[in-house]
C-alpha cells in the first residue's frame, strides 16, 4: 500500500535538502567546484550519488514506518519482458514528441525556446565529459544513475502516494510536474512535464517501476546521443 502523501512528501523534502543541499554543497565546496563555471562531470556524478543516498535512506525509512519493510514490493521495482517495449516509447518521445511539443512554442517564443537554449545545458555536459574523458562517467549519471533513482522516488514513492490521494491520472500528472519544476531548468520545463507523463503512465500501465525504468533510461540516453552529435 502506498505511503500516505503527508509521509512520502516530508521524506522527499527531508532528503532533498540533505542531499542534494547540505552534503552536496560541502562535498562540492571542498572539491572546489566552481558553480558559475558549471559542475565537472567529477562533480556533477559526486553531486549525483550523495543526493541518491539520501534519497535511498529516505526510501527505506518510508518502507520500515509505513510499508512491509520490502523496499522491492513497497515501490513495485518488478521487470517483465514486456517491459522492453517502453524502450523505443523513450526513443521515440526524445525523437519525435519533444520536437513536436516545442515547434509551437518556438513559433510563439522563438528567443526563449530556440534549439540553442533548449540543447544549451546538455551539450554543456557532453563538452565538458569529452574534454575531460568522462563521457563514461556521464552515460553512468543521466542512462543509469538517474532512470533508477528518479524512477524510484517520483514514481515509486511521490506519485503511488498522489494516486492513492488524488486518483489515477491526477496523481501522474501532479508526479509528472513535480519531476520537471525540481529539475530548475525552465526552458525545458514542458519537455520534462510530458517525458514525466510518460514515465507515470508506463509505471500506471504496467502496475510496476520497470517499464517507467525502460522509457527512461531509452529517454535520456538518445538526449544523450543527440547532444554528443551521434544522431
Amino acid at each position: 500500500m502506498p505511503a500516505p502523501i503527508r509521509i512520502s512528501v516530508a521524506a522527499w523534502a527531508l532528503a532533498w535538502v540533505a542531499g542534494g543541499l547540505v552534503l552536496g554543497g560541502i562535498a562540492l565546496s571542498a572539491m572546489g567546484a566552481d558553480f558559475d563555471a558549471g559542475l565537472t562531470t567529477r562533480e556533477l556524478a559526486v553531486a549525483a550519488v550523495l543526493s541518491w543516498s539520501a534519497f535511498a535512506v529516505a526510501l527505506w525509512v518510508v518502507s520500515t514506518r509505513a510499508g512491509t519493510g520490502d523496499l522491492v514490493d513497497d515501490y513495485v521495482v518488478r521487470f517483465r519482458p514486456v517491459d522492453l517495449v517502453w524502450l523505443p516509447i523513450g526513443v521515440a518521445a526524445q525523437l519525435v514528441a519533444i520536437p513536436v511539443l516545442y515547434w509551437p512554442l518556438q513559433q510563439v517564443w522563438p528567443d526563449t525556446f530556440s534549439e540553442a537554449k533548449l540543447e544549451e545545458r546538455a551539450i554543456e555536459l557532453v563538452d565538458r565529459a569529452e574534454a575531460s574523458s568522462t563521457f563514461w562517467l556521464l552515460a553512468i549519471v543521466v542512462v543509469l544513475g538517474a532512470p533508477l533513482f528518479e524512477e524510484l522516488v517520483y514514481r515509486g514513492l511521490l506519485q503511488r502516494s498522489f494516486v492513492a490521494s488524488f486518483g489515477r491520472w491526477l496523481g501522474v500528472v501532479a508526479a509528472a510536474a513535480w519531476f520537471s519544476l525540481i529539475h530548475l531548468a525552465p526552458v525545458e520545463y514542458p519537455g520534462l512535464f510530458v517525458a514525466g507523463l510518460l514515465f507515470g503512465v508506463a509505471a500506471v500501465v504496467g502496475d510496476r517501476l520497470g517499464p517507467a525504468m525502460l522509457a527512461h533510461a531509452a529517454f535520456n540516453a538518445t538526449g544523450l546521443a543527440l547532444a554528443a552529435g551521434w544522431i
